[in-house]
């Protein structure tokens, strides 16, 4: 493909590095629901989100129910193993918000390696980075209140779509939290009680930015922070989002 996707990841990489990649990446557009694995499928390409798009790894726990453990959106990838090559998705890999992915062959990018150290260097910082995001999503569902996780996940979304219209219905919150929809009903109630969000067909619309924040926990920055100094980017946090807080002030 020609040009840069609207992926942070790809449009990190060096023009040298970028032209390794260039001749084996493939746009795809996808829908929210649509399947990326499922878990125990081989994973032999990577997926590089753009724009708004968003991918979520859906672990499974009993009683049928999943629970998401990581979003990705246009700052990294799905897909990649250490080493660039094939490997088993431990979790469903699935399309939350809808868009544009480029699709890259795990082959074609091991090959790159093997020709760019610096190509290199840069994908095991992102699966550094990565690794980082899963350990505090597992801390923040033990620590932090479904409120605090519910209002973390909207902002997360606000950010990659850059509109105060989510589209996430109730049963994708839920998803998101680890909770039965009826559960994720409640707190969007309790938030549109308190005027901090109204609901439209199919979407979430944030009325008071400020106000979602300060009940959302601080996980996101934090794993912001740890990107930006892992990747080599100096931290500016997003529009509307403070500074990392303390952790012990959630």
């Amino acid at each position: 493909m020609t040009g840069r996707p609207q992926n942070d990841l790809l449009q990190q990489l060096s023009h040298a590095d970028f032209e390794l990649l260039g001749p084996h990446l493939q746009p795809v557009e996808l829908e929210a629901s649509d399947i990326l694995h499922h878990a125990g499928d081989e994973v032999a390409a990577a997926h590089f989100p753009c724009g708004p798009t968003l991918v979520s790894f859906a672990v499974p726990v009993e009683d049928d129910r999943e629970v998401e453990s990581l979003l990705v959106g246009r700052e990294g990838a799905v897909g990649i193993a250490f080493g660039g090559s094939a490997s088993l998705a431990y979790s469903r890999i699935v399309v939350k918000l809808g868009g544009t992915l480029v699709r890259l062959p795990l082959r074609a990018l091991e090959q790159a390696q093997q020709r760019s150290a610096t190509l290199q260097q840069v994908f095991l910082h992102y699966a550094d980075c990565q690794f980082a995001q899963l350990l505090q999503s597992a801390a923040c569902n033990a620590a932090h209140s479904i409120e605090q996780r519910a209002a973390k996940w909207i902002i997360l979304a606000r950010e990659h779509i850059g509109g105060p219209e989510i589209p996430l219905t109730h049963e994708q919150l839920a998803g998101l939290l680890g909770v039965s929809r009826s559960y994720a009903s409640r707190v969007i109630q309790m938030f549109k009680a308190r005027r901090i969000l109204a609901t439209r067909r199919g979407a979430i619309l944030i009325l008071d930015a400020p106000a979602l924040e300060a009940r959302a926990c601080c996980c996101n920055d934090w794993v912001k922070k740890h990107f930006d100094e892992v990747m080599g980017r100096r931290h500016r946090p997003s529009p509307g989002i403070s500074a990392p807080r303390a952790r012990g002030g959630d």
